[in-house]
């Protein structure tokens, strides 16, 4: 995709991003809704209507920054932004510590399933005409790439990212509260791996070998 224009990159990337976020999103509330919090429901939350869930700096205009900058420098690099969080009320909750392990986890599956079916999309594509073949093609494959890298890095184990709550409902009580102390930090590690270029570096070696893995599957 190097060879495409600013505005080029923006359209390409605009519609993936934003369903890869808000349906993220999506996916806690039902699974929240699921497990007996019908918070996410009273606030309007549980839809999958992205225009539930979007976080105006955080869905459109952070990402469209984050396009502009890496196309300008000749690729679209990791591109992140994020959704309003689903609140969870965890007196609702039927088993909360467990319960908050599969809330956690449908923000990742979501993106997971979305790589695939942008994968089977970008399958599709071979029978169209290049006219459509090929900007359909080139969403597809950003589909592809948004959702793997929110998919890694949801997953790293720091609060308040998924992969931070995951390991904290996995957790013995006494280790969980010790743990939990550390969300305030949260931000800040990720702020900091990702100007020392510690977060590329985490995930580059997770994205090759899952977008490999979407790819060889689909062949």
């Amino acid at each position: 995709m190097n060879n495409l224009s600013v505005v080029q990159t923006v359209a390409v990337y605009i519609i993936p991003l934003i369903f890869a976020i808000t349906l993220h999103e999506a996916a806690h509330a039902f699974v929240a809704h699921k497990y007996g919090d019908n918070t996410a429901k009273l606030l309007g939350r549980l839809s999958f209507n992205p225009t539930h869930h979007i976080d105006p700096f955080g869905t459109i205009v952070f990402p469209l920054i984050s396009i502009v900058l890496g196309a300008m420098s000749g690729g679209a690099g990791f591109i992140f932004g994020w959704a309003k969080p689903v609140p969870i009320n965890f007196s609702k909750l039927k088993n909360p510590k467990k319960d908050l392990l599969w809330i956690a986890l449908a923000g990742p599956l979501s993106n997971l399933a979305m790589a695939l079916i942008w994968g089977l999309a970008l399958k599709g594509t071979l029978y169209l005409d290049s006219y459509f073949g090929i900007p359909l093609s080139l969403m597809a494959q950003a589909g592809i790439s948004i959702n793997i890298s929110l998919l890694i890095l949801n997953l790293l184990p720091i609060l308040p990212l998924d992969g931070g709550r995951i390991l904290f409902s996995l957790l013995p009580v006494k280790q969980a509260q010790q743990y939990a102390q550390t969300e305030r930090y949260g931000m800040w590690i990720l702020i900091a791996l990702l100007l020392l270029g510690g977060l590329n570096y985490i995930m580059q070696p997770l994205y090759t070998l899952l977008v490999g893995g979407i790819f060889t599957l689909l062949r």
